[in-house]
């Protein structure tokens, strides 16, 4: 069971989910993923729902501020990586061309983040773990597995984000039959990848997606549906990878589901 107490820089720690309907964004993961949840209170009348599995947090959830809404940002996935220092993490990323939307801050005695935008549009979250390091379990059935950029321009992002975080960068093709495809990795282990927008997809903005895993795509993507979430791409094959499909949940916040292909 791959459990963690801490994560290395340059991987992505923690998913978290911002709403517009806690209670119900909360209730429809918990069925999907069968997860548990502890409610912690960030203010007079907020909180901060911890997603959990076996007593340990895998992801968040909690309410857009009014001043997301009214820019008419949607509900949607954060993601966070992890940094050393999210100071000079910051201060790197303005360097390499980055939007700072929201400078290095304390979470309490949690951590200290920062939330960056590239240069091609796509919003991530920066953290510096203090007491709490992120997901505690990754890569398992309700857990995070994956982590997927699209973006405009593929070229420009590889290079942002390889000299931001120390990523390596692996770019192939399924048989010449897909869309060229990025992978990142960070000290030999791969959690991420890239694509770019393909025309079909009308004006989609840059956007990081992240990928829970589960037993079985195809009932998981029914169950989701089953519970008010919709498909916005049925479940597919990636030649012997895997089989994943694009969900929107209740709210509208799109993320995906994977199932590893069988080892041989």
């Amino acid at each position: 069971m791959p459990e963690f107490s801490s994560h290395r820089p340059g991987t992505f720690s923690w998913p978290e989910l911002a709403t517009t309907d806690q209670k119900g964004g909360v209730a429809f993961y918990r069925t999907l993923f069968d997860w548990d949840v502890n409610e912690q209170p960030i203010g007079p009348t907020d909180t901060y729902s911890m997603f959990q599995m076996r007593g340990k947090e895998v992801a968040a959830a909690y309410t857009m501020r009014d001043d997301e809404r009214q820019l008419g940002i949607p509900a949607h996935w954060n993601a966070y990586v992890a940094v050393a220092n999210v100071d000079e993490a910051t201060e790197r990323a303005k360097s390499l061309g980055a939007t700072v939307l929201a400078p290095p801050f304390d979470v309490m005695d949690a951590g200290r983040m920062a939330v960056i935008q590239d240069p091609q549009g796509a919003v991530i979250q920066l953290w510096q773990a203090k007491r709490n390091p992120g997901a505690r379990i990754l890569n398992e059935p309700g857990a995070l597995c994956w982590t997927e950029l699209v973006t405009t321009d593929t070229n420009a992002a590889e290079k942002f984000y390889t000299q931001l975080f120390g990523w390596s960068a692996k770019t192939g093709t399924d048989g010449g039959t897909t869309p060229p495809y990025t992978e990142f990795s960070v000290g030999g282990r791969t959690g991420a990848g890239m694509m770019a927008v393909q025309p079909e997809w009308g004006k989609v903005p840059p956007h990081w997606t992240p990928y829970f895993q589960v037993t079985d795509c195809d009932a998981t993507a029914q169950k989701a549906v089953s519970v008010g979430g919709k498909i916005a791409m049925p479940p597919t094959n990636i030649s012997n990878v895997g089989r994943f499909a694009m969900i929107q949940d209740p709210q509208g916040a799109m993320f995906a589901i994977f199932t590893p292909a069988p080892r041989q």
